[in-house]
């Protein structure tokens, strides 16, 4: 029998067990090293990690391992040892093995440790879990919204109106934008506060901390986004760009990140991915998308895959209208499916749906609540892609996961409730962002009364997010975290030097030298004037320009120059013409952003060197330039990289991504094509 003092120490408990010996649960030992995590077992079957201080640990064999609050150490001698840990009235144990090999190699040690998991109903947590759960709190597992602003504010600390949102619709997540997330300190305590809310499970904090063009921290390294990683070609940067962005959110307490696309970009017309695809070769994607996953998930922050089934051969923006890929099945298993099976294969732990409709995988026809017109089943709202396509054909068994449910291809057309509910019948496991957090509480509650989804639906996703909350740590704590150490080591970590080197060896490397007649790299004597020209970060790629040569001027224009301003560019030894386009128009040669280069190409004598800040694209509207650098994204290191590659300090290495097609149909520029010094 329980003393009365532990009883009274651990109101509610009813067992302690280890997180490891949960059948869901994956863990192996590392360099000789494994922290075990004891879980307190509620009486109504939720849990929590144990406080320490409270636990005794103990090792029956220290030849084999030792124990240290949790932290195993393997002794390097072959046998088995038990760990126990107890709370002083339960206990459990997990057996470590140290045994050769099974197939030594050269690569691998020959002798080799390994986690024994116990047997037993009591490590069944999640079906417990889910057994004392009310449907509210099973709906609440599945809800995920944004509290961007709150009566016109920003919300940057937590307010009392949303802590209580957070415990009345027992809330399984939040997704933060860069609205929330201003210093690094401030993020640290808002992400906390959040936790601390959540009742009884901890909360799933996500964010779109792809890199590049969509970066929310705001204290964070702006790492190079996918194409310019994609112009690496480098595997090894991809995997250091993940794992470097899962340090800084895993310090800040942000456990989930929407990220990586995996979109193949084919279409050069997409609007809103481009430069967010690592490229246009199904490989190439698969290849850096799996290598930046396992850097993210390194670090314990969890993953997600998007846009299912492919978001990127699309010329229509999901956020404003309903995109469509025509393409059969056969088709898309070999381009848009094939990152996602290699990420899936790869044990990616979410994945995010694309609205956007697939006729020849669902050729369901819905009625818009928009027009009342006949409109196809966007895939994030389709069973036969979510459940029948994902699940049973391609074997996914993570968590599914909407793209924002406020999105206009969404709202529109099926209005906020219809939508979430169409979601959860199609197979997705989390609600992002849905329009009306009561209403749509009230219809999922009434669609599972009416049996129009089932109690067993519901659970089978609520078993879905407590696995992967468990594997990725995602738990409540007895103990209250001690802020001063949270903070300190999330002041260390977020913005490192060593995250700065990642992103620096990035973005040097993405830097792609795509036209050069002769005129890189620059080389002007100290009196010889450089000329920046251009409208949008033009200031930035004129300071880095400055950075390496004092003599530089720059003329802010968004249009053709006036014959005074054509007349100072007339003594210039170079002319470096920075162009930033996200849509076809932009890059036409009659935007007046074009319109401009060509101008200075076409009236001065003096070499002209065009800048794709964001876009490869950029030069099919000035194909008669002297020389063109792709840099693919706005953030500041790759203009700093851009300007020692233009002064010959970064010898250019990047590989274009994606194929620049010429205006008679054939390539203007080959994919894989990018030129040297």
């Amino acid at each position: 029998m329980p003393s009365t003092a532990a009883a009274d120490n651990h109101a509610g408990v009813k067992d302690v067990i280890l997180l490891e010996n949960v059948p869901e649960v994956e863990s192996s030992i590392v360099d000789n090293e494994v922290h075990l995590t004891a879980l307190h077992i509620y009486e109504d079957g939720h849990f929590e990690i144990a406080d320490d201080e409270k636990l005794t640990w103990s090792t029956t064999n220290k030849n084999v391992a030792v124990v240290d609050g949790g932290d195993v150490t393997l002794s390097g001698h072959n046998g088995r040892t038990f760990i126990t840990v107890s709370d002083g009235t339960y206990r459990d144990r997990i057996a470590i093995d140290h045994k050769p090999a099974k197939k030594p190699d050269k690569k691998k040690p020959s002798f080799e440790g390994k986690v024994v998991k116990q047997q037993g109903d009591r490590y069944e947590i999640i079906e417990q879990a889910i057994e004392g759960m009310t449907i509210n709190e099973k709906i609440g597992q599945m809800l995920m919204p944004d509290f961007r602003n709150w009566e016109g504010e920003n919300v940057t600390e937590m307010l009392p109106e949303i802590e209580q949102i957070v415990k009345d619709y027992h809330l399984g997540g939040v997704i933060l934008f860069r609205e929330n997330v201003v210093t690094t300190e401030q993020t640290a305590k808002l992400v906390a506060d959040y936790q601390a809310a959540a009742e009884k499970y901890g909360l799933l904090m996500t964010i779109d901390q792809e890199g590049g063009i969509v970066t929310r921290l705001q204290s964070g390294t702006d790492m190079p986004g996918n194409m310019a990683l994609g112009a690496t070609r480098s595997s090894e940067i991809s995997y250091n760009v993940g794992e470097a962005i899962g340090e800084e959110l895993n310090a800040l307490g942000i456990n989930m990140n929407l990220a990586p696309v995996l979109d193949v970009n084919n279409n050069p017309d997409n609007p809103v991915i481009g430069v967010r695809s690592f490229g246009e070769s199904p490989e190439l994607v698969a290849e850096l998308g799996v290598a930046y996953t396992e850097g993210l998930q390194s670090t314990g922050v969890a993953a997600t895959a998007k846009h299912f089934p492919g978001h990127g051969d699309t010329a229509v923006d999901s956020h404003l209208g309903l995109p469509e890929v025509p393409y059969d099945k056969e088709r898309l298993m070999e381009v848009e499916l094939y990152p996602f099976q290699q990420a899936m294969d790869a044990g990616i732990d979410a994945i995010m749906t694309a609205h956007v409709t697939f006729p020849k995988i669902d050729d369901t026809k819905v009625i818009s609540k928009k027009d009342g017109s006949k409109i196809s089943l966007p895939a994030t709202l389709s069973p036969k892609v979510l459940t029948g396509l994902m699940r049973e054909e391609m074997g996914y068994e993570g968590v599914i996961i909407t793209d924002a449910l406020n999105m206009n291809a969404i709202t529109e057309h099926f209005g906020s409730v219809d939508a979430v509910i169409r979601a959860v019948k199609a197979g997705t496991d989390i609600i992002l962002m849905p329009v009306g957090l009561e209403k749509v509480v009230d219809g999922l509650l009434e669609a599972v009364e009416t049996g129009e989804i089932s109690v067993d639906r519901i659970e089978q996703s609520v078993e879905r997010i407590l696995t992967l909350k468990l594997n990725r740590g995602v738990i409540k704590s007895e103990a209250t975290p001690d802020m001063n150490e949270v903070l300190a080591n999330a002041k260390e970590v977020v913005g490192s030097d060593a995250h700065k080197q990642v992103e620096q060896k990035a973005a040097e490397k993405s830097i792609t030298l795509v036209k050069n007649d002769d005129v890189l790299p620059l080389g002007p004597a100290v009196d010889e004037k450089i000329v920046v020209v251009g409208h949008s970060y033009s200031n930035s790629l004129y300071q880095a320009v400055r950075n390496h040569h004092e003599n530089t001027g720059l003329i802010q224009a968004s249009g053709p120059l006036s014959e005074e301003q054509l007349s100072q560019l007339e003594s210039a030894e170079a002319i470096v013409a920075g162009t930033y386009t996200y849509n076809v128009s932009g890059r036409s040669e009659n935007s007046s952003q074009m319109q401009l280069v060509n101008q200075l190409i076409e009236d001065l004598d003096t070499p002209v060197i065009g800048v794709g800040i964001r876009n490869p694209y950029d030069i099919m509207a000035y194909p008669e330039i002297d020389g063109y650098l792709a840099q693919y994204g706005f953030r500041q290191a790759s203009f700093e990289a851009t300007a020692a590659t233009l002064f010959g300090e970064n010898n250019p290495t990047g590989l274009l991504p994606v194929t620049i097609p010429g205006g008679d149909g054939n390539a203007l520029y080959q994919f894989g094509h990018g030129l040297s010094y």
